[in-house]
């Protein structure tokens, strides 16, 4: 559901023993890396871990997944060959409930190869254990599905683009992928370089059969054009921001398509806030790493962006759509004055003291429609000067995006790290939420240094929070995972030693 971070230090302290698993024992491979699998409601599904066993000839090598539930009991697992780019895999659960595996890294000196090309993802059938390559379709201009079981080479791939450019002028683009409401969408457009037109969304049935087109942008160009941004789909719409430029004059409108018909059920003007923040309101980065920044529930959409006047990042935009009668509630929520007035120092661009700034680093939406922002106060690497972390900021809004209260989590200076936050996970069915930091603080009996772990619950819109002491032990590499609901995972690892185990632990909160 939320993001999961490394973190480097050892257990000083158990907590309330649960379950434990030996990953080195469970394949003979290499462990190059594992992950939380989410079910499509964002509740934990198990664990998917990757071996390595290396090249088994000059274009292929051999990997191993092992599938964990979340009670960290093995459930299967299975050998599976691969191209010698990719280096290892992310793990997640489609909406068929198969488990796919998404190349995560890769070997990019093997890119330079001759017939090197994009890897694929692998599919997991979980009441088969079968395992085979993602079956990928292109959609041609004749109309026509191309099935793709192999990629084409970024060389041969390159060579067609410029043959097809210097016969058309331009070169077609097309995407197509299966969706859970029945059947496939794809988009399509023609790519000139330097802008694109002739846009088109289009519903396929399950028989790829075509079934509306909704087109937009026909006759584009550099300085008037068109394009959308979908933010959400369900079996009877989809969502989408349709922006039109011309010139310097930019207007937005919120699009619902009928996702049975393709028909508009709705085209109504976005205003209230700048171009600029209606524009990237589906998009909230800190520091190269896009946030979840999204929530959709049976009535709703709710998205956090930023908020640019006119195009400095002045605080935090709320976007909300009510998705009974289509009307969009645009909230501002600014550094100055919002929470200024909470948080010292604070200037009109997110900065607050000696070169620091918030940083955002999470976003937490609840069923009323408020939303809880995490903040950290960072400090980039100078030409000098190593990265910086200070203190965690939690803001609480309520329904109206106005501020009910600041929390701010004092913590030590944490020098080439570039966060001290690790990851969230809500609780009560969505309602509250729980996140974890780490501290290296100096302890108030021995005097010595040691890790501190805490945990944060917003319960009923109400702090508490636990403090753990944790420190490095015996050169063990201790990598906390989000768990099921009141448990935290904790990955004790050492290579030279081939340790490498799991283990619940109870939260007790």
């Amino acid at each position: 559901m939320k993001k999961i971070y490394l973190l480097l230090f050892g257990v000083t302290q158990t907590f309330t023993f649960a379950q434990t698993q030996d990953l080195a024992s469970l394949a003979s491979g290499t462990n190059v890396g594992m992950n939380a699998l989410f079910d499509s409601k964002d509740n934990l599904y198990g664990y998917i871990s990757i071996y390595s066993y290396g090249k088994t000839d000059k274009k292929t090598q051999k990997f191993e997944y092992v599938l964990l539930d979340k009670n960290l009991n093995p459930v299967s697992n299975k050998e599976f060959d691969a191209g010698l780019l990719v280096s290892n895999y992310y793990g997640y659960v489609d909406f068929k409930g198969q488990i796919i595996l998404r190349p995560s890294d890769f070997n990019y000196m093997q890119a330079f190869a001759k017939d090197a090309a994009l890897p694929v993802s692998m599919v997991i059938d979980p009441k088969t254990n079968n395992i085979a390559p993602k079956v990928y379709y292109d959609y041609q201009e004749n109309g026509t599905f191309k099935e793709i079981n192999q990629p084409k080479s970024f060389k041969e791939e390159r060579k067609e683009n410029r043959a097809e450019k210097k016969d058309k002028g331009y070169n077609y683009v097309s995407s197509v992928g299966e969706i859970k409401e029945g059947g496939y969408l794809a988009v399509e457009y023609n790519d000139y370089g330097k802008y694109i037109n002739k846009n088109s969304l289009i519903k396929f049935d399950p028989n790829k059969k075509e079934v509306w087109r909704y087109s937009y942008n026909t006759d584009g160009n550099k300085k008037v054009f068109s394009d959308l941004t979908i933010l959400d789909k369900d079996e009877n719409r989809i969502y989408g921001i349709l922006r039109k430029v011309n010139d310097d004059d930019k207007t937005f409108s919120m699009l619902v398509i009928d996702m049975k018909t393709g028909k508009e059920l709705s085209n109504k003007p976005i205003t209230g806030l700048s171009p600029d923040t209606i524009y990237n309101i589906d998009n909230l980065y800190a520091s190269g790493r896009r946030i979840d920044n999204d929530k959709t529930f049976d009535d709703k959409i709710v998205l956090l962006g930023r908020n640019y006047v006119p195009k400095t990042d002045k605080g935090f935009a709320r976007f909300m759509l009510d998705k009974n009668n289509y009307t969009v509630d645009l909230k501002e929520l600014n550094y100055k004055p919002d929470l200024s007035n909470h948080i010292p120092k604070l200037s009109a661009d997110g900065g607050v003291e000696n070169g620091y700034f918030l940083q955002t680093k999470d976003a937490y939406f609840l069923s009323d429609g408020s939303v809880g922002i995490l903040a950290e106060k960072f400090k980039p690497a100078g030409q000098y000067n190593a990265p910086k972390t200070t203190d965690l900021v939690y803001v609480n809004t309520d329904k109206d995006f106005k501020v009910k209260d600041v929390q701010v989590f004092e913590k030590e200076k944490s020098k080439w790290v570039n966060s001290d936050y690790l990851f969230s996970q809500y609780l009560n069915e969505g309602k509250d939420v729980v996140f974890f930091f780490r501290d290296y603080k100096k302890d108030q009996v021995t005097k010595e240094k040691k890790w501190n772990l805490f945990i944060n619950t917003i319960i009923n819109g109400k702090f508490k929070q636990e403090v753990i002491p944790i420190s490095e032990k015996d050169n063990y590499t201790v990598t906390p995972y989000v768990a099921k609901e009141g448990y935290i995972l904790l990955r004790e690892f050492n290579e030279k030693e081939k340790f490498n185990k799991v283990r619940l632990e109870r939260l007790n909160y």
